[in-house]
C-alpha cells in the first residue's frame, strides 16, 4: 500500500486478502467468543486504520460531530473508538474530558499515545464502569455493526447518559458500504438500520430518535435520552 497517499477503500480490502483475514471462519456462540475473535482482527490489522483518511471520509467525520451540537465543557463517550479518528474533531469543541472504549488493545494504545489526556477502557460498552449520568454525549461511530449485544449496550449508556443526554450512531460511509463489507469479513456484522426499526429499538430503552440521516455516503443518527424531552 502506498504511504504518500490517502487510504481508500479498495487498499483496505487487498490488505486483507493478502493477510489471509478475509477467508478466516469463527464459530460464534457467544458474546464473549464474539468480542475476543473482534478483538484479536483489529489488533491484527490496527496499522491498516493508522493510515491517511481519504477527504471525503474526513469531511464526513467533521459533518458528524458538527450534527452532534457539542458545546464546551461537556464530556464525551466514543465508544468503539479504534485509534481515535474521531478525537481531532472533538478538540475544537473543547470538552472538559473525553472518554474511550475499544476492543482492541492496540488500537487503544495507538490512541492513547496520540492523545494521552483521553480516558480510556479496554471493554465492551456494556460494560463501562462509568457513574451514572454522567455522560453528556455518546458517539458511536462506525461501530453499531459490530456490536455483538445492542439492548445490554442501550441499557448502559441510558444509564450513564445525564438527563437529555445525546447518543450519536453514524457511519461516515454509509449504509451500502456497510452492507459490501458485511459479505468479507470473517464475522458477523449487522447492517445499520432504517428508520422505522430503529426509533422503535430505541424508544424500548429509553431514547427518542431526534435525527435520521440515510445518505449514500453518510448515516447519521442522533437520539436523547428520554427524560426531559
Amino acid at each position: 500500500m502506498s504511504k504518500k497517499r490517502p487510504l481508500e477503500l479498495e487498499d483496505i480490502y487487498e490488505e486483507l486478502k493478502k493477510r489471509g483475514l478475509l477467508d478466516l471462519s469463527v464459530e460464534i456462540t457467544d458474546i464473549e467468543t464474539y468480542n475476543k475473535f473482534q478483538s484479536e482482527f483489529f489488533d491484527k490489522v490496527k496499522d491498516i486504520f493508522t493510515k491517511p483518511l481519504p477527504l471525503e471520509i474526513q469531511s464526513n467525520l467533521k459533518r458528524i460531530v458538527k450534527l452532534a451540537s457539542l458545546k464546551p465543557g461537556e464530556i464525551i463517550l466514543d465508544v468503539g473508538a479504534g485509534t481515535g479518528v474521531l478525537i481531532p474533531y472533538f478538540l475544537p469543541y473543547k470538552p472538559k474530558k473525553i472518554i474511550a472504549c475499544d476492543l482492541s488493545p492496540k488500537m487503544l494504545a495507538n490512541l492513547k499515545t496520540k492523545f494521552p489526556q483521553v480516558e480510556t477502557y479496554l471493554m465492551d460498552v456494556k460494560d463501562l464502569p462509568l457513574p451514572d449520568n454522567s455522560i453528556n454525549v455518546a458517539f458511536l461511530n462506525a461501530v453499531w455493526p459490530n456490536i455483538g449485544d445492542k439492548p445490554a449496550a442501550l441499557k448502559t449508556l441510558k444509564k450513564i447518559l445525564k438527563p437529555h443526554g445525546r447518543m450519536i450512531i453514524s457511519h461516515p460511509e454509509g449504509k451500502e458500504f456497510v452492507d459490501k463489507l458485511s459479505q468479507a469479513m470473517p464475522f458477523p456484522l449487522d447492517p445499520l438500520p432504517n428508520k422505522i426499526s430503529l426509533k422503535r429499538l430505541l424508544k424500548k430503552y429509553g431514547f427518542i430518535l431526534q435525527i435520521y440521516i440515510d445518505e449514500p455516503k453518510l448515516y447519521f443518527v442522533l437520539a436523547y435520552t428520554e427524560d426531559n424531552n
